[in-house]
């Protein structure tokens, strides 16, 4: 009976053990099967400095595959890829995007920076730029059109988060605008929703190394912008990290007064194209300056 009893309190014991392993909560990791961690979109933290940064500089492309597929589905509705974005202009609504969506893959396979001067479009064939324009104010920026996009009601156009900061509708989510194409021609020459173009003060430029039109007056060069600051402290330490990591490309703080207030800018450069800046974008971004910009600065 004693050793009935043992075996029973034995196996009771196990049982129990078993139970309290199944029911006992352990670490809880986090579901990353879904494309975006943040359920709704939001602006970066922080005043973020636009007043610097430059349009994405038009040049030629030839015609890829990646991300105009045509026609396809979003959420049951068929669209279409234009054959070509010669003479397109309309206008419409423009919203925008940003945190949400920061460093996820675009259409075409390219990463998405908030930061940077980008749009997305439903049917602009991709990548390809587009000048857009605020109905309301008039302001004007030009963007490189590299995803697809907006899907919710009759939007025209998302632009990136420093985009729609720069022609001010970032705080009320919406603007009228009227998106016009820009196309550049393998010899160099630009266009306006179909109309001979060249932008203000910056000539056109042919490199007959590579057979892409280069577009701007960058005796100052381009700079990789690593932060803008309100008070020139955390840009010293930024410089000093940067300083770190970068063996040969100077790092200066460029104190600079605008509308909004004096700003602190952390730069890298200057480079004399943008093939260079970029690669040392790449390069500060692997190294965690997660918020980089490429812009043109004078000294």
């Amino acid at each position: 009976m004693i050793v009935n009893r043992s075996g029973f309190l034995l196996a009771l014991l196990a049982v129990l053990v078993l139970a309290g392993c199944a029911s006992a909560p352990g670490p809880v990791e986090t579901d990353h099967s879904a494309r975006y961690t943040i359920s709704q979109d939001r602006a970066p933290t922080g005043n973020f400095d636009v007043s610097g940064l430059s349009d994405a500089i038009p040049m030629y492309q030839a015609q890829v595959k990646a991300g105009n597929k045509s026609p396809y589905r979003v959420l049951g509705k068929r669209y279409s890829v234009v054959d070509s974005n010669d003479g397109y202009v309309a206008r419409g609504v423009a919203s925008w995007y940003g945190e949400k969506f920061h460093g996820h893959k675009t259409s075409n396979g390219e990463t998405f920076d908030m930061y940077q001067m980008s749009a997305a479009h439903k049917s602009l064939r991709i990548p390809s730029y587009a000048k857009v324009t605020n109905l309301d104010n008039g302001q004007s920026v030009i963007v490189r059109v590299n995803d697809r996009g907006p899907f919710h009601g009759d939007r025209l156009i998302d632009l990136s988060y420093a985009a729609a900061k720069k022609l001010g509708y970032q705080s009320h989510g919406t603007a009228r605008v009227e998106v016009a194409a820009i196309t550049v021609k393998p010899d160099g020459s630009m266009f306006l929703a179909g109309q001979p173009f060249a932008l203000e003060g910056q000539p056109t430029k042919r490199s007959s190394q590579n057979n892409v039109a280069v577009y701007g007056d960058q005796r100052g060069g381009l700079f990789v912008q690593l932060g803008s600051f309100g008070s020139r402290s955390p840009a010293e330490k930024l410089q000093d990290r940067a300083r770190g990591v970068l063996s040969s490309e100077p790092v200066r703080v460029r104190s600079v007064d605008t509308a909004s207030g004096r700003f602190h800018r952390v730069q890298v450069g200057p480079f004399q194209d943008e093939g260079s800046a970029r690669e040392t974008q790449n390069l500060l971004e692997a190294q965690g300056f997660s918020q980089s910009i490429v812009l043109t600065d004078s000294h």
